[in-house]
C-alpha cells in the first residue's frame, strides 16, 4: 500500500508540474506498478481492453463523422445566424448550442468545430474573441453533463457502478442536474461573467473561409477567369470524354465541375426565353449541388451539360465558337467562391515547390502532376505575379493553386521532398458550411446510437461501435480518418490510469482513503460529505485531466458509500459534476487549453471568471443532488 501511495503521489506531482506529457506519465505509473510487483501483466493491461476506453475512442470517431459531413458546422452556422448582431444574444445562443452539441460529441470536437466561426462572429459584431471563447469552453464542459456519453467522467462512473453489480445511470439521467447547471452557467455569464471577461485586442482579426478564398482569388487572379459553359445540341463535344476533348491541352481550359443534364431537359424547339430560363435553373442547381466532385479524364460530356471552367476570355471565345457552347461569366459569383469551388468532398490549397523537388525544371504536363496526385492545377504564381502560361517550366518557390478531393490534398502534405502545403487543408475543410448527402447517414447513425443506449437493447459500447461502423461503411469518413480522429493521448491516459485504480483496490489503499472520508466528512453529515467530494474532485481536475481524476476518485467514493451504508448514486454524481467544473485554470481541460491562446487568456482570467461559477455549481449541486438521488 505504501508503495502504491508513493507511485500515486509522484504521478500526481508530474501531472501538476507538467514536465512530461500526461499520457507518458500515466504509462510510467503503469510500468512502476508492474515492476514493483503490485500488479501482474493482465492487471496492468486490462485498461486497454476496458469497455470505457473503447467507448470513448469510438465517440471520437462518431464526432468526426458528424464534423466531416457538415452536421456540426451547419448547426454552428445556424446558431450564429440566429444570434445576428447582438452580443448578448450571441453569448446565450452560443452557450446553449455548444452545450447541446457537446452532449452528443466530444467537448474537444465541439470547440474545434465552433471556434473559427465564433471568432469570426465576434469580430463581425464589433466585439473581440476573448469575450466569447471562454464561455464556449465552459459551455462545452457543462454540456457534457447532459448525457451519459457527453464526457468521459460520466462514462467512467457509470462503468464503475455496473462493475460493482449495480445498475448504471440512464442515458439522459445526467440532464436532471446538468440542465439546471447549464441554465445557471448561461445566467451567470450573461449577468456577471461577461463583465469579468477580458477584452484582448492585440491579435489581428483572423481570416475566415470566405476571406481566405477572396485572398486566393486576388493572388491567383481567379476573378474574371471562371465561366459557365452549356453544351448545346449538336456540339462536337457530345459523347467525348474530357481527355478526348483536349480542352486543357488545346485551349488551356480547366474543367472544374460538370453537372449532367437529363435527356428530357433538352429540346430543339425551345425558344430563347425558355433556353435562358433552363440555363439559369441549371446554373442554380449546380451551385447548390452538394457532391461537387472533381471531373476525371474519363468523364463523358453530354448534351445539356453545364461545365464550370477556368480560362481566359480569349480561350473561352475560341472554345465557344469551335464547339457550339453557351457561355455565361461567373464573375458575379466570386463572392460565392467557397460555395462554387469548395465542398466537404473537394477543396483548394496552395503548395510551394521545395528545394529538392523533382518537379523543378519540368512542366505540369511533363511531371504528370494531375494524374499522379488526382488534383487540378488552377494557376501558378511566381513571386508577385501569376504566370499566364500554365505549361511553363517550374522553378524553386513557385506557388501552385490546386483543386481536388480533400484527402488527395492532404496526401500532398506527405510529399515533403517535393512540396510545402500552405496552411491546414483539414482545418479549411471543417469551415465548409454545407450538409453533404452523407450528413443524413451520420445523423441517423447518431440517433440510432442514442436510441440503442436509451432502450438498453445492447450494451452502451456496442451501440457506439454500431454507429461508428455505419459512418465508415456509409463513407462519412474513411478508416484512416477514423483512426486519425481518435485522441490517442486521451485514450492512452485513461487506459494507463485504470491500473492505478486497481492497485488502490488490491492493496487496500482505496479502503483506507474511503474510511478517511467516512470518519471525517461522513461523520459530520451527508451535505458535508457531498461538499468534500466536490471540492476534492474539482481541485484535482484543475491540474489533472478530469478523466484521470475520475478514475482515481470514483472507486474511493464508491467504497465510502458502502462503508456508510448510503446510496452511491448521489456521491458518484457529485464526482461527475465536479470533474466537469475545471473552470479555474487553462490546463484543467483540453477545451480550456484550446481557447487560451486565441482568446489571449491568462491563468488569472480563468480564476477570476471561473471561481464564482465553481462556487455556484457547488451550492446548486448540494441543493439538487440529494433531492434527485436521495442518500
Amino acid at each position: 500500500m505504501a508503495i502504491t501511495f508513493l507511485i500515486l503521489g509522484i504521478t500526481i506531482l508530474f501531472f501538476i508540474f507538467g514536465r512530461l506529457r500526461a499520457d507518458l506519465v500515466a504509462l510510467l505509473s503503469l510500468l512502476a506498478l508492474f515492476l514493483t510487483g503490485i500488479l501482474d501483466l493482465d492487471q496492468i493491461l486490462a485498461g486497454f481492453g476496458n469497455s470505457t476506453v473503447i467507448l470513448i475512442a469510438t465517440l471520437f470517431v462518431i464526432g468526426d463523422g458528424l464534423s466531416r459531413t457538415g452536421v456540426t458546422a451547419w448547426l454552428g452556422e445556424r446558431m450564429l445566424t440566429i444570434a445576428e448582431s447582438s452580443k448578448l444574444r450571441l453569448l446565450v445562443i452560443l452557450m446553449a448550442g455548444t452545450a447541446l452539441l457537446s452532449a452528443f460529441i466530444s467537448n474537444t470536437g465541439t470547440v474545434a468545430t465552433l471556434m473559427p466561426a465564433v471568432t469570426s462572429a465576434a469580430w463581425h459584431i464589433g466585439s473581440v474573441p476573448s469575450k466569447f471563447l471562454m464561455p464556449l469552453a465552459f459551455a462545452a464542459n457543462t454540456g457534457g453533463l447532459l448525457t451519459l456519453t457527453g464526457t468521459p467522467p460520466n462514462i467512467i462512473i457509470n462503468d464503475i457502478l455496473i462493475g460493482a453489480g449495480l445498475s448504471g445511470f440512464g442515458y439522459f439521467e445526467f440532464a436532471l442536474i446538468g440542465l439546471p447547471l447549464l441554465v445557471l452557467a448561461i445566467a451567470y455569464m450573461t449577468v456577471v461573467g461577461r463583465r469579468l471577461l477580458p477584452s484582448r485586442k492585440e491579435k489581428e482579426r483572423p481570416q475566415d473561409l470566405s476571406e481566405s478564398m477572396d485572398e486566393i482569388a486576388r493572388d491567383y487572379t481567379l476573378e474574371g477567369s471562371l465561366f459557365w459553359l452549356r453544351v448545346r445540341y449538336g456540339s462536337r463535344l457530345i459523347g467525348k470524354t474530357l481527355s478526348q476533348a483536349r480542352l486543357g491541352r488545346d485551349f488551356d481550359v480547366t474543367v472544374l465541375n460538370i453537372r449532367h443534364a437529363g435527356a428530357e431537359s433538352i429540346g430543339d424547339k425551345e425558344n430563347p426565353q425558355q433556353r435562358q430560363g433552363r440555363v439559369a435553373a441549371s446554373l442554380e442547381k449546380l451551385q447548390l449541388e452538394q457532391d461537387r466532385s472533381v471531373p476525371g479524364p474519363d468523364t463523358i460530356i453530354n448534351t445539356g451539360d453545364i461545365l464550370l471552367v477556368k480560362a481566359t476570355r480569349v480561350a473561352i471565345n475560341k472554345v465557344m465558337l469551335r464547339y457550339n457552347l453557351g457561355v455565361q461569366s461567373a464573375e458575379g459569383d466570386t463572392e460565392q467562391l467557397p460555395e462554387i469551388l469548395l465542398s466537404h468532398e473537394v477543396g483548394v490549397a496552395e503548395i510551394l515547390l521545395a528545394p529538392r523537388s523533382v518537379y523543378i525544371g519540368r512542366t505540369i504536363t511533363q511531371g504528370h502532376f494531375a494524374e499522379k496526385y488526382n488534383v487540378q492545377v488552377l494557376s501558378i504564381r511566381r513571386q508577385d505575379r501569376r504566370l499566364e502560361d500554365i505549361h511553363v517550366r517550374l522553378k524553386l518557390g513557385d506557388a501552385l493553386l490546386v483543386r481536388g478531393r480533400w484527402q488527395d490534398i492532404e496526401l500532398l502534405k506527405k510529399e515533403k521532398r517535393n512540396f510545402v502545403v500552405v496552411g491546414s487543408p483539414e482545418a479549411m475543410a471543417r469551415q465548409v458550411v454545407e450538409l453533404s448527402p452523407k450528413a443524413i447517414i451520420a445523423s441517423l447513425a447518431l440517433l440510432g446510437m442514442i436510441l440503442l443506449m436509451v432502450t438498453g437493447i445492447v450494451p452502451t459500447v456496442i451501440a457506439a461501435l454500431i454507429a461508428a461502423i455505419i459512418m465508415v461503411l456509409g463513407k462519412c469518413l474513411s478508416m484512416e480518418q477514423a483512426y486519425r480522429s481518435i485522441s490517442w493521448r486521451s485514450v492512452i491516459l485513461i487506459a494507463a490510469m485504470i491500473p492505478m485504480s486497481t492497485a488502490l483496490q488490491v492493496t487496500g489503499g482505496a479502503e483506507l482513503l474511503s474510511m478517511a472520508l467516512v470518519n471525517t466528512l461522513g461523520s459530520v453529515g451527508s451535505l458535508a460529505l457531498l461538499a468534500g467530494i466536490f471540492l476534492l474532485t474539482t481541485a484535482f481536475s484543475q491540474v489533472i485531466n478530469n478523466s484521470a481524476t475520475t478514475v482515481l476518485v470514483a472507486p474511493i467514493v464508491l467504497q465510502a458509500a458502502f462503508e456508510l451504508g448510503v446510496s452511491p448514486y448521489p456521491l458518484l454524481m457529485m464526482v461527475a459534476i465536479s470533474a466537469s467544473t475545471a473552470f479555474l485554470t487553462p490546463i484543467g481541460t483540453t477545451t480550456n487549453l484550446m481557447v487560451t491562446s486565441p482568446g489571449g487568456y491568462s491563468f488569472s482570467d480563468f480564476f477570476k471568471v471561473g471561481f464564482p461559477l465553481t462556487i455556484m455549481f457547488l451550492l446548486l449541486s448540494l441543493l439538487l443532488v440529494p433531492l434527485i438521488w436521495p442518500l
